[in-house]
């Protein structure tokens, strides 16, 4: 029955995709989830930029060399040394038709500013955004930011008129739930617009042929794309061999070699930067779950050591990863600005080292607790390997697989014991990561949590990301960042496996330039 279910599917997604895509010029996308939300300045999550780095736009984005380069803002200058002046495109249209104009700058730096924003990090240091004119914006800082112009790459403008119409003014409240117009609905100045959407369905994107940037020499020839989530991966994958999707962005490792070598499909394959960790209640007297009462082991630095010294991540990359990716200590990557390769060490697998350190935090027996894994590829897999490598030493990890829907909103609350997340610099500078896991709750205030769902907590840490936010002296900031690495390393706030390398699978006539932020521009891709 699973089989018969599994080709009446892929049949069906046939069948569906080439009654709506006669035009060569239609791309099909398809992920293991769907996007989370719509709104652009709530959960930073790469399932949601994928998406929505198509719709809306920032001052400044890449270019096909992976420099910063004018978007809205054609050109920027310092006149003091807390304000920088965007000089901001003309003629530039919202989907809607509206006219982009200062007044969308001023309210969309502002709404990422929110306390219900995730994407505060995108504003880091800004006081305020001024207009001065119709088309100048000057954002005021608070205090220096040597890497604005990185974080305004993910500063999305919305319309302020569409927003107020629609009730939008402030961000969706994610970790509630809150159900809200811009959740379901779009309204960017980007290269593609969304026509109609039916979550973990299909979303249906078309060009914007207003869009300002159409004559670019990079841009490719799509005129709308499907994106299509399919959260089985064999089910996935049979729907990009049958030729019912053209594009799969993260194929199943254990795909990746046979994909190579099949007649028709290419697969693409470089260093992603993101890193696979574990992230381990440390705030807590008691887990939330297991067999422990009145203790948490986690808070434990030698518990932590003997995981490190039990889990094998050269294993899990040849195994698991079949070599897609490499072991770390670090939770930053090597493209990262910031990394030091000689602190990049992991401590050695050593098992028997391993049981004399639990014996010596009083758990000489092991411990069982729940795991919360996300059920997307690789982190189930990573996940049942390394419950089965800390099985020798007495831990006993039973697996609670959940979807990207459910496990933020779960982490955000804080209602977890230990989990597997990955992250990556989007910003491909330290600091992004630096203190998104591991600035301390109580330093960051209110607000969403970032990603130190472990609320890992260190007066150091604390004491040096605020200075490593506003130096602008390079060597100075990165002799801080070194000192934040090594702590993270020696004191093992979270447990760093791997960083991984990034592949998208796609039929052989798709043209898909890729970028280290692992973010697709459609607008250059091309079909052949």
């Amino acid at each position: 029955m699973r089989f018969v279910h599994l080709l009446f599917l892929v049949c069906a997604l046939s069948v569906s995709v080439t009654t709506s895509s006669s035009s060569a010029k239609t791309l099909r996308v398809s992920l293991s989830d769907d996007a989370t939300t719509l709104d652009p300045h709530v959960a930073n999550l790469a399932i949601n930029n994928r998406l929505l780095n198509n719709i809306y736009e920032g001052l400044v984005t890449r270019d096909k060399d992976f420099n910063i380069a004018p978007a809205l803002a054609v050109s920027w200058s310092q006149p003091d040394a807390r304000t920088w002046r965007f000089k901001l495109r003309t003629n530039v249209k919202f989907h809607d038709g509206s006219v982009f104009t200062a007044e969308d700058v001023v309210f969309s730096v502002a709404r990422a500013m929110h306390p219900l924003s995730s994407m505060k990090w995108t504003a880091q240091g800004v006081a305020s955004a001024k207009r001065i004119d119709d088309f100048t914006v000057d954002v005021v800082m608070a205090e220096p930011n040597p890497v604005l112009l990185l974080h305004l790459i993910n500063l999305r403008i919305m319309s302020k008129s569409w927003s107020a119409k629609n009730s939008v003014l402030a961000p969706q409240n994610y970790a509630e739930k809150e159900e809200t117009f811009a959740a379901r609905n779009t309204n960017g100045t980007g290269p593609f617009m969304v026509t109609s959407r039916q979550p973990d369905v299909k979303t249906v994107l078309v060009e914007h042929k207003q869009w300002w940037n159409r004559g670019a020499a990079d841009r490719g020839n799509l005129t709308s794309v499907e994106w299509i989530p399919i959260k089985q991966n064999s089910t996935r994958m049979a729907a990009l061999m049958s030729g019912s999707v053209d594009f799969v962005a993260d194929p199943p490792v254990q795909d990746r070699e046979r994909f190579k070598n099949t007649a028709g499909m290419k697969l693409q394959v470089t260093s992603e930067a993101r890193v696979i960790f574990f992230g381990m209640d440390q705030f807590r007297d008691e887990l939330v779950s297991g067999n422990v009462k009145g203790k948490n082991p986690f808070k434990d630095l030698r518990v932590r050591q003997a995981m490190a010294h039990t889990l094998d991540a050269e294993l899990i990359v040849n195994k698991v990863m079949r070599g897609f990716g490499r072991p770390t200590a670090l939770i930053i990557g090597k493209e990262v600005q910031g990394y030091v390769a000689d602190l990049d060490r992991r401590l050695p697998v050593d098992i028997a080292r391993a049981k004399k350190l639990m014996a010596e935090a009083g758990y000489a027996s092991g411990f069982e607790t729940t795991i919360d894994c996300l059920n997307q590829t690789p982190f189930g897999e990573i996940c049942q390997a390394a419950a089965s490598q800390l099985a020798a030493i007495g831990i006993k990890l039973k697996l609670n697989m959940v979807s990207f829907t459910t496990i933020f909103p779960q982490l955000d609350k804080y209602d977890t014991g230990i989990y597997i997340m990955g992250y990556g610099a989007s910003t491909l500078d330290a600091y992004q990561v630096l203190q998104a896991q591991l600035y301390s709750v109580v330093a960051r205030g209110a607000g969403p949590p970032e990603s130190n769902w472990g609320r890992y907590n260190n007066p150091k840490i604390d004491a040096l990301l605020p200075r490593i936010r506003v130096e602008q002296d390079t060597g100075k900031r990165n002799t801080m960042v070194r000192e934040a690495l090594l702590i993270q390393r020696d004191e093992l706030a979270v447990l760093p496996i791997l960083q991984s390398a990034v592949a998208w699978a796609m039929r052989k006539n798709v043209d898909a330039p890729y970028l280290p932020n692992n973010l697709p521009y459609w607008y250059r891709f091309s079909l052949k």
